[in-house]
């Protein structure tokens, strides 16, 4: 579904006083978040401001019914315009889209470095081979490679001057893959291309012209081995050589898709509205398909240790085999607590982040069977959509410009 659609629009907002008469109270809401604004809580909430104090490594997860206390609690210069790609993990840096972009330690919350004027607005944050990836904010048509570690430049490339605006979209080991706009003489762009850039040389390995049609907006990749496959507005699914560029194969879906897509043992696994449909990598034939429920729609699917992870409009969490397609376990509980788009999985524990529910948060799952074992929330009542990534035993969740620590296992 697009990226401004709202999942389960139109079902009425639970407020909290339901929740507390449920008997869910604090736990739902995170110990201590009751009553207070943003600016207070960062003050004055559970948890510790970031960078204040090194014991963060004290903290555990609570028992199941209990929301965990924040570790550390930081505002961020996220602009909300990067999407699904807001909020990235390398090592143990945690990075969130904005300018200025700033690298924090994901146990203490510390600043490691932050540097200003390096992203353009709403930059995409892809990180590959140990770099990250971003176009040029001096919109000279350069890509620029950042130490995740540090923030500090250490690589550059470009198409050429007949290219506009070229962005990566995906990266590995050895190529950064960018889309760009062909410039006509009347600087128009109605035709772009994608191209691999050898992250060792910094040269243009290939370059290939996209199908008459295709649109440059709106694009998400993902790499597996030697392919490159990406979907955009266009309703197109296509996967390309990364060697060559050439292109395998390329394909209508029933529905504009432009969010996350998963890759696994050589199969490509996408939301088509009521469905998730797992295509093959090396020829596109249909390998499964599996339907939720009425008028459902499946949100962002992802692997995560073998198992297909995703969520309905319809508030289910499904486990599903990513080979097959058989539903492993599906949890239909989650009425009154919303449904995760993002997922991460530490351990024997799934967590979930939410979007566009106020009563909604970070969720922990039993990976096993399923069962909502606590929900963190801000309190903010804040409808902005949660981001969430994963380091060692600690995670690091994104909920409009608040970053919040939090443990994990």
């Amino acid at each position: 579904m697009g990226e401004d659609t709202v999942a389960g629009d139109g079902l009425p907002r639970r407020q909290a006083v339901a929740m507390l008469g449920k008997g869910l109270g604090l736990a739902l809401l995170g110990a201590a978040a009751w009553g207070c604004g943003p600016e207070e809580q960062l003050a004055s909430g559970p948890g510790r401001e970031a960078g204040k104090g090194k014991d963060g490594d004290t903290f555990t997860t609570p028992p199941p019914g209990t929301a965990p206390e924040a570790l550390w609690r930081t505002g961020t210069a996220n602009d909300g315009l990067a999407g699904i790609w807001t909020l990235a993990v390398a090592g143990s840096t945690v990075l969130v889209s904005g300018d200025p972009l700033v690298g924090r330690d994901i146990a203490t919350g510390e600043e490691v470095w932050s540097r200003e004027g390096v992203a353009v607005p709403g930059a995409a944050l892809l990180v590959g081979g140990g770099t990250l990836y971003l176009a040029s904010a001096e919109y000279d048509g350069d890509v620029v490679g950042l130490d995740p570690a540090t923030g500090r430049e250490t690589w550059r490339s470009r198409l050429g001057k007949k290219y506009d605006q070229p962005r990566p979209i995906a990266a590995d080991d050895g190529h950064v893959y960018v889309l760009a706009g062909i410039l006509e003489e009347d600087f128009s762009t109605p035709n772009n291309v994608i191209a691999a850039i050898a992250t060792g040389t910094g040269k243009v390995v290939w370059r290939e012209q996209r199908d008459a049609g295709t649109d440059e907006s709106g694009v998400t990749a993902a790499v597996a081995g030697n392919r490159i496959v990406y979907t955009d507005f266009r309703e197109n699914l296509t996967v390309r050589d990364t060697a060559t560029g050439r292109q395998v194969w390329t394909k209508k879906i029933g529905r504009s898709n432009n969010r996350r897509l998963a890759v696994h043992d050589g199969l490509v696994i996408l939301a088509d509205g009521r469905r998730l449909r797992a295509f093959d990598l090396a020829g596109g034939g249909e390998r499964w398909s599996l339907a939720t429920d009425g008028f459902s729609v499946f949100s962002d699917p992802a692997v995560l240790d073998g198992v297909l992870y995703a969520a309905d409009s319809g508030r289910s969490l499904w486990a599903v085999d990513p080979a097959t397609g058989k539903k492993i376990w599906r949890n239909e509980d989650l009425e009154d607590a919303a449904a995760p788009w993002q997922f991460a999985k530490v351990g024997d524990t799934l967590y979930g982040a939410t979007e566009f529910d106020e009563d909604g948060g970070v969720h922990a799952f039993d990976a096993d069977g399923g069962k909502l074992r606590w929900t963190y929330n801000d309190g903010t009542g804040d409808l902005q959509k949660w981001h969430l990534v994963a380091s060692g035993k600690r995670l690091a969740a994104l909920h409009g410009k608040r970053m919040t620590g939090l443990p994990a296992v």
